[in-house]
């Protein structure tokens, strides 16, 4: 472990009311994150208001919305192309009162991650989340992350820039395992045990996963997320960059970070301690909980999420991973080991063959297949603490090329 003091909010802190409401930023508001934690501040208002929205501009209509009914004081998109049709959405729901600031263009969530507030929640899909991530710990905002791959890619650069205490992890398997780990200290912790549904494939070979398809990989079975976390979540890479993402909040070793499958989804994580207790952090599946420690701690926000009936009577099981079928964990686990530019090279060379897949020019087990080729041909980077946001965006760029490069040899060889 780490002696340099944790980036995470100490899991002892006790709520202080005098604290009052806080402002917070949403980054990536009409996702599945965004759009659950504007519930929650809409159910909440005496404790929380939205000063700022931030989305990519593929649902414009939807961000107006947001933003009208919440009354922020500036509303970010990434497409710039999409800023005309924007304000004229705003102008109509808004009509002759005055409209929020408007950023338009790639930097514009960082620009609004850095505005005044309390907490910056990052609700970003993808390593375009990290120039924001970045931007809200060097304002000195509390980060409530949710975006799991700017700390993948930019690992070094996010604990070097984060103050003790000014990140509070999102993931369900994390704010699990940070509020598990409040029974203990660091030095009682024997192992990670991150728990993974198992995605719709659970149970299936290799050979199983042959020809499935976008719908089936689309049809998870206990949570409802976007596109390409669902996607992640199939072939397991989600639970790859979650091990990398706990090694690093956590400064637990990769080989005391377990992955197993649990398909009810209720228990979200587990920590051992070294006198062979285990703590398991349990709530029906809904990220709402999660986004509620995110945006709330240290106080708890009643009827955030759903609660267990326990006159119900239920089965909870837990299965060891299938290596094999899903290689995903174990090449996250040696991309992460590796350090330097090779999580970023792994994320963005999954990112392309992601969409590929989604787009219908990529079997599914060639998402693996073209991630592990480039991750191989990458090779071992440069260890250290050296890392730039240059390096990240220079292998990112390359590793996106060569996975675009691998799939179109991979499906041409399959059709000759």
């Amino acid at each position: 472990m780490s002696d340099r003091p944790s980036p995470l909010a100490d899991p002892h802190l006790v709520f202080d009311p005098s604290a009052g409401r806080r402002d917070i930023v949403v980054l990536g508001s009409t996702g599945s994150v965004g759009t659950q934690a504007i519930d929650l501040v809409l159910r909440n208002p005496d404790r929380f208001r939205v000063t700022g929205l931030a989305a990519s501009g593929g649902r414009v209509g939807l961000l107006a919305e947001q933003a009208h009914r919440l009354r922020v004081a500036a509303v970010a998109v990434a497409r710039e192309e999409k800023l005309p049709e924007l304000r004229e959405a705003l102008t109509a729901l808004y009509g002759s009162a005055p409209l929020p600031e408007l950023l338009a263009g790639p930097g514009a969530a960082a620009e609004l991650a850095a505005s005044p507030c309390h907490t910056v929640l990052n609700g970003i899909t993808g390593s375009i989340g990290l120039a924001p991530t970045l931007a809200a710990l060097e304002a000195g905002r509390t980060l409530a992350l949710a975006n799991k791959e700017s700390l993948i890619v930019g690992g070094p650069l996010v604990k070097a820039l984060a103050k003790p205490g000014q990140i509070i992890p999102v993931d369900s398997e994390h704010a699990a395992l940070f509020q598990a780990l409040a029974a203990g200290t660091r030095a009682d912790v024997r192992k990670l045990v991150v728990t993974a549904s198992g995605g719709p494939f659970r149970g299936r070979t290799r050979a199983d996963l042959e020809h499935v398809t976008r719908e089936d990989a689309l049809a998870h079975p206990t949570w409802a997320m976007g596109p390409v976390i669902t996607v992640n979540s199939a072939t397991l890479v989600n639970k790859g960059l979650e091990v990398i993402e706990a090694h690093l909040l956590y400064d637990i070793p990769f080989e005391r970070i377990e992955v197993v499958v649990h398909p009810q989804s209720y228990v979200h994580s587990m920590v051992e301690f070294t006198d062979g207790s285990t703590l398991a952090q349990a709530t029906p599946p809904d990220m709402r909980g999660p986004i509620a420690i995110g945006i709330g701690w240290p106080e708890r926000i009643p009827d955030a999420a759903p609660a267990f009936d326990w006159s119900t009577a239920s089965t909870w099981e837990f299965f060891p991973l299938d290596d094999e079928a899903f290689p995903s964990v174990n090449l996250a686990r040696h991309v992460g080991a590796l350090g330097g530019t090779a999580p970023a090279v792994f994320n963005a060379a999954n990112e392309e063959c992601v969409t590929a897949f989604l787009d219908g020019r990529l079997p599914f087990n060639a998402i693996m297949d073209t991630v592990t080729a480039v991750v191989t041909e990458h090779g071992d980077p440069a260890r250290g603490t050296s890392l730039t946001v240059p390096d990240v965006l220079e292998a990112e760029t390359w590793a996106r090329a060569r996975a675009r490069e691998l799939a179109a040899k991979a499906v041409a060889e399959a059709r000759a």
